[in-house]
C-alpha cells in the first residue's frame, strides 16, 4: 500500500557544511513526484534520505504520520531504481525479478503469480530466461523497474534511471515508466536534471537549488509560470529583458528600455508606477510585426529544427539583463508567412498575456495568482 511523504524542516549536514538547510515538502498518496535540479543541488541527496541511506541531521521525514528518521532502509518497503541497473548479471531475468520476493520468504505459487504479473505489465515476459548479458539498456532498465516493483513497495525512488540510455531509449522508457506507475499506483520519487524528462512523466514537480526548493507545481504552472527567474530560465530557455512599470490612469503596463509599452492586465496589486522588474520571454512568445509594434533586433544567426527554426538575436545592450547564453526566437514553421535571413532587421512583439514578469532581483513573479507551493 502506497503513502503520502511529509518532510518537515529536513537538514542534511556533512560536517559544518550544510546541503539542505531545512526542507519542507508534501509528496501525495500515489502521485508521480520529481525533483529537478542542477547537479548538487541536492535532490539526491534528499532522495537517498527518504530511502535510509544517508542520515538526517535535523527535522523529520514520515511515511503517513509515521516518523522513519531511525528506522533501516531495508524496513520502509521501499523500492529504488539506479542510473547503474544494478541488475545481478548471474542471475536470469525472471530469477532477478524474484530475488525480493525470495528474501521475504514468499510461497512459490504466490511469488510465480506476482513475477508472471510485473513481467506482462513492464513487458519483458518474453525474456524472462534470458541473462542480462543478452538484453539492451532499455530491457535491462525493465528489469530492475520490475524488481523494485514487484515487493509492493509503499514508495519508489527512482535515480536518473534513464541517463545511461541514447536519446530515443529515454523517450520511450519515460513513457513506459509513465504508464507502470500509473497502473500500479505507486507513490514515487523521481530525481532528474533532465527538464524535458520531467515535464513529461512528472504529476509536479519540484525545482531545487542548493537544498531550498524555489517552487513545487504541475509541470505546466512551472513552464508557464515560474515563480522567479532562476525558474524560468531552468526550465526552458527564457530571454531577461530590463523593464520599468508604468502605471497611471490609463492603467498598467511594463515599458521595455528601448521604450516599447505593452500593456498588460494581469500585474499583481504590489507593482508601483516607476518599479524596476525582469520580463522573461520564451522564445515561442514572440510574433513579427510591422516596425514600431514591438521590440526591434537583429537576426544573428538561425538553425533549422524541423517543425521550427530556432533564430538567435542582437537586441541593443541596454535591453538585456547581462551573461544570459543567447536570445532566441522559435518560429513555428507550420504557420510561418515568411523565413527570416541572417543579419536582417526584424521588429518581435512580445505576447503580454503569456510573458513573466519578475521583481528587479528575480526573486519573485509579479503576476497575480502565481504560487510558490502547488
Amino acid at each position: 500500500m502506497s503513502v503520502e511523504i511529509n518532510i518537515n524542516k529536513v537538514v542534511k549536514k556533512y560536517g559544518d557544511l550544510t546541503i539542505i538547510p531545512g526542507l519542507d515538502e508534501h509528496i501525495k498518496n500515489g502521485e508521480f513526484f520529481t525533483l529537478l535540479g542542477p547537479s548538487g543541488c541536492g535532490k539526491t541527496t534528499l532522495l537517498r534520505m527518504i530511502a535510509g541511506f544517508n542520515s538526517i541531521e535535523g527535522g523529520t521525514i514520515a511515511f503517513n504520520d509515521k516518523v522513519i528518521n531511525d528506522i533501516p532502509a531495508h524496513e520502509r518497503n521501499i523500492g529504488m531504481v539506479f542510473q547503474s541497473y544494478a541488475i545481478f548479471p548471474h542471475l536470469t531475468v525472471r530469477e532477478n525479478v524474484e530475488y525480493g520476493l525470495k528474501l521475504r520468504k514468499m510461497p512459490k505459487d504466490e511469488m510465480k503469480r506476482k513475477v508472471d504479473d510485473i513481467l506482462d505489465v513492464v513487458q519483458i515476459t518474453e525474456y524472462q530466461d534470458r541473462l542480462p548479458e543478452r538484453l539492451s539498456g532499455g530491457q535491462q532498465q525493465r528489469v530492475a523497474l520490475a524488481r523494485a516493483i514487484v515487493i509492493h513497495p509503499s514508495v519508489l525512488l527512482m535515480d536518473e534511471p534513464l541517463s545511461n540510455l541514447d536519446a530515443k531509449l529515454r523517450v520511450e522508457m519515460r513513457s513506459a515508466i509513465r504508464e507502470v506507475q500509473k497502473q500500479v499506483g505507486i507513490t514515487t520519487v523521481y530525481v532528474t536534471h533532465d527538464q524535458e524528462e520531467a515535464l513529461s512523466i512528472s504529476d509536479r514537480i519540484a525545482v531545487m537549488k542548493k537544498g531550498v526548493i524555489q517552487q513545487t507545481a504541475s509541470p505546466h504552472t512551472i513552464y508557464t509560470r515560474p515563480y522567479n527567474v532562476f525558474v524560468s530560465t531552468f526550465i526552458g530557455h527564457s530571454n531577461l529583458f530590463h523593464a520599468t512599470v508604468r502605471a497611471d490612469g490609463s492603467g498598467k503596463a511594463v515599458v521595455f528600455n528601448d521604450g516599447y509599452v505593452m500593456p498588460m492586465d494581469n500585474l499583481s496589486d504590489e507593482v508601483t508606477d516607476g518599479m524596476q522588474v525582469i520580463v522573461s520571454v520564451r522564445p515561442e512568445e514572440f510574433s513579427i510585426q510591422p516596425q514600431g509594434q514591438g521590440l526591434q533586433c537583429r537576426i544573428k544567426n538561425k538553425v533549422f529544427l524541423g517543425k521550427y527554426n530556432t533564430y538567435f538575436l542582437d537586441f541593443e545592450e541596454k535591453m538585456l539583463v547581462p551573461n544570459q547564453p543567447s536570445i532566441e526566437f522559435s518560429q513555428d514553421l507550420g504557420h510561418a508567412e515568411r523565413l527570416l535571413d541572417v543579419n536582417e532587421t526584424v521588429t518581435l512583439k512580445p505576447n503580454a498575456a503569456k510573458v513573466n514578469v519578475f521583481t528587479a532581483d528575480g526573486e519573485r513573479n509579479l503576476l497575480k495568482g502565481v504560487v510558490l507551493h502547488e
